[in-house]
Formats: structure tokens, C-alpha cells, sequence
């Protein structure tokens, strides 16, 4: 009877690893505690499958060692990724930023194609099992589930996920599992996560939707920027560019310091530019009330907001009745807008966890643990986690891929 490898979760590193170590000849059982797997593979890209990014870089990911990503990124990158799911039948298109989505546009079609080869090779999935034990005796490892089903295998992947999206049933049980075998789990937090702001406005302008420029900044130095569609909510700003630079604000808050993020409504002008536009604007227009004079230049809802920060308190008066020192503090509000972080939103919005378990416990070549031969580990339950745009997808193919084989042929060669 061939030797079994165990994966623990039905993601995307886990149907990966599968798919490896079974085309390496082990049998393969998959223990998924939802009633189907890939649940979270299906939001990915807002639905339209964002599976890999022709961008990925190391520079691309983040924890106490993102170059721990290395060697798996090298064994199965973009290119190899690419090229797999093509041959299960997935035509890529890429798009702005190197994102690569399949051409049918819906991420349910990365996940039949899983599921066709899955099942076309002999991959055994069990659903509903929820695993609650593992235990080690000897060589073989002993999985009991909730309802007191047991499953034996040489091999085990944990690859349960993190807490981002409990819905999708990722509840932070992997790391119960690793804590049970002695490894360390670094400080988790939200990541790729909206940003709450302080300020008693945002009810007033939740909706709005503007492109420009945001910077985080810690003690005056900037951290982190990115650029995009900002979207202004009731708890504070969301927003492609918002979740990039949301890691690094969580980092700083976990740490016990005060990010500050630097929205920039009106990037195109520099602010010789803009001084010199708002003066026009209000020489032009010197009979409308100073509320009415920026009609037609931002959005309508932010007007009012936007005055009263900059320390206007009388929005009617006349345009031309506005100094040029005045005018100067609406150029700066356009252009150096500061909020004070108060925190992220929770595990339920954010899209990927930071932290996990503790790289210098692994073997970055094969995900093996170094405290328990046999025992691997894949995905987002690694303490290794990736910018917007593909590259969590990516780590999770990578990170799958060299422990399904690893784990595969570590059982085989105890068969020869």
C-alpha cells in the first residue's frame, strides 16, 4: 500500500500540494473542514480569479524573513504557474500591474480545473472533517477530527489558511496544530485591510471615490506610499492603495506607534500649479461663495469637509473676499490631507494575515518543519505574506508546490 501524505486544508496551497505529490506517485488525502474546498479561492480578484502576477519579486512580500520566499519562488514562479494552469486549461490575460486573471474572467474556473485534475488522478477529498489533533507515533502521524473520525498518514501539510476571512472557515487552527508540535507563531494581525481613521466627518463623505496618492507616515519618515482609487467610508478609507499600505500601518500599531497617512486629492499639480489655479479660480468666480467656488474642481460631498478642515468656519462668504494667505490652506488640504490611524478593520475584511508560523523553523527549500520530520507547511499559515495583486495567490502556489513534492518524495524514498 503506497504511504499517504495527509494536507490539512483544501485551499490553494493545499490543492497544490496535492496535485504535486500525487503526480510524485504518494496517495494523497485531502481534509477539508468546509463542505468544499477552495471556499476562499473564489473571492480572489473580487471573483475573477487574480491567480499570479508576472511582477513577483521578493520585494513583493513581507514577515521577520521575506527572503525565506527565495527558494520556492525559484522552483515555481509566475512563469511556472502560468504555465500550469494552461496546461489544466486556463488561458491568462494579463492586466494593469501584472495582474493575471483567467481570460473567462471568473475565479471559479481556476478552481474546476483543480478539482477536474484533483479528482482525474486520485487525489482522495474529505469534506467536513475538521481536524482537531495530530499526534506523531513513530513514523506515522494520527489526525483526529471533531467527530472523532481518525486519518494515518507519513506525511502531513498543514496548509489551514490564517484568520483573515473566518467566513471561509481560515479560524487560526493551524496554528493551534504547529503550537501543538512545539513551533513558534509570530504576532498575527489584518492585513490587505481597510484603515480606520480618526476624524467626526467620514459619515459625511462615506462613498466618495477619488484617484490620487496616499503616504503612511511613522514619526515624520515615510514608510510606505501607493497611488489609486481611494474610497472614503463611515470608519475611515478603503481602497487599492489603502490595502497595500495597511500591512505596514498594522505593523506600526502592534509595534505601539501612531501611523499618520497623507492622502493627496490633487497629485497632477505641483503646488506652484495649484496656488496658481485656485487663484484664478476665485478672482473668476469672486461673486460665488467660497463653497460654491471649488464646484467643478473636487468632489462635491468633500467641499464642505475639506474647507472646515482647512479652518474655514464661514463657507457663504465671497469668494473674493478670500485672501491669498487663505487660499494658501485650501492648496495645502488638497495636497497634504493628514489623518491620525486609529486601527484597521478586523479578521472578517481583511484579505490575507501577517504573522504566522516562524520561518527559521522551516526548511525554505522543502516547508519542511525542523522540529518534526515529516510535518510541512504551506500558504498563508507561514509567517509570509504579499502586496495586493497575485502575489498571496503566488505564495500560496510556491509554498504547495515544494512541500507536495518534498513531502512526496520523502516517502517514496523510504519505499526504495
Amino acid at each position: 500500500m503506497k504511504k499517504q501524505v495527509i494536507i490539512v486544508g483544501g485551499g490553494a496551497a493545499g490543492m497544490m500540494a496535492a496535485l504535486v505529490a500525487r503526480r510524485q506517485g504518494a496517495a494523497v488525502t485531502i481534509l477539508e473542514r468546509n463542505p468544499r474546498v477552495g471556499k476562499k479561492l473564489l473571492v480572489t480578484g473580487n471573483g475573477r480569479g487574480n491567480y499570479t502576477n508576472i511582477e513577483v519579486e521578493l520585494d513583493c512580500y513581507y514577515g521577520n524573513n521575506p527572503h525565506f520566499a527565495a527558494d520556492a519562488l525559484a522552483a515555481f514562479g509566475s512563469k511556472e504557474t502560468i504555465a500550469f494552469f494552461a496546461d489544466l486549461g486556463i488561458t491568462p490575460k494579463v492586466e494593469e500591474q501584472g495582474r493575471v486573471i483567467p481570460l473567462s474572467e471568473q475565479a471559479s474556473s481556476i478552481l474546476d480545473v483543480l478539482l477536474y485534475e484533483l479528482k482525474a488522478i486520485g487525489v482522495e477529498i474529505v469534506t467536513e472533517a475538521f481536524v482537531r489533533q495530530i499526534r506523531k507515533e513513530g513514523r506515522s502521524f494520527h489526525l483526529k477530527l471533531e467527530d472523532g473520525r481518525v486519518y494515518t498518514g507519513e506525511a502531513v501539510i498543514i496548509t489551514t489558511g490564517g484568520k483573515a476571512m473566518p467566513s471561509t472557515g481560515s479560524d487560526g487552527n493551524g496554528y493551534t496544530l504547529a503550537t501543538s508540535f512545539g513551533h513558534t507563531v509570530t504576532k498575527l494581525f489584518p492585513a490587505l485591510v481597510q484603515l480606520k481613521l480618526e476624524g467626526p466627518f467620514f459619515k459625511q463623505i462615506q462613498g466618495v471615490k477619488v484617484s490620487g496618492a496616499a503616504e503612511l507616515f511613522a514619526e515624520g519618515r515615510l514608510v510606505a506610499k501607493d497611488r489609486g482609487d481611494l474610497l472614503f467610508a463611515n470608519y475611515g478609507i478603503s481602497g487599492p492603495p489603502i490595502l497595500q499600505l495597511s500591512r505596514e500601518a498594522g505593523r506600526l500599531l502592534q509595534e505601539g506607534r501612531e501611523p499618520v497617512l497623507k492622502i493627496t486629492l490633487l497629485e497632477k499639480f505641483s503646488p506652484e500649479e495649484l496656488t496658481a489655479l485656485i487663484r484664478e479660480r476665485f478672482q473668476r468666480g469672486a461673486r460665488k461663495t467660497l463653497e460654491f467656488c471649488l464646484v467643478g474642481l473636487i468632489n462635491k460631498r468633500l467641499i464642505r469637509v475639506l474647507l472646515q478642515e482647512a479652518g474655514f468656519t464661514d463657507l457663504r462668504r465671497h469668494a473674493g473676499e478670500v485672501s491669498e494667505g487663505e487660499q494658501q490652506r485650501i492648496v495645502q488640504i488638497l495636497q497634504d490631507w493628514r489623518f491620525r490611524v486609529r486601527g484597521t478593520k478586523s479578521w472578517p475584511s481583511a484579505q490575507v494575515t501577517a504573522g504566522g508560523v516562524d520561518t527559521n523553523e522551516l526548511d525554505p527549500k522543502t516547508m519542511e518543519s525542523k522540529l518534526v520530520k515529516g510535518l510541512f507547511f504551506a500558504g498563508e499559515v507561514i509567517d509570509l505574506d504579499g502586496r495586493c495583486g497575485g502575489f498571496n495567490l503566488q505564495w500560496a502556489w510556491s509554498s504547495g508546490f515544494v512541500a507536495g513534492r518534498a513531502a512526496a518524495r520523502q516517502l517514496l524514498s523510504r519505499d526504495g
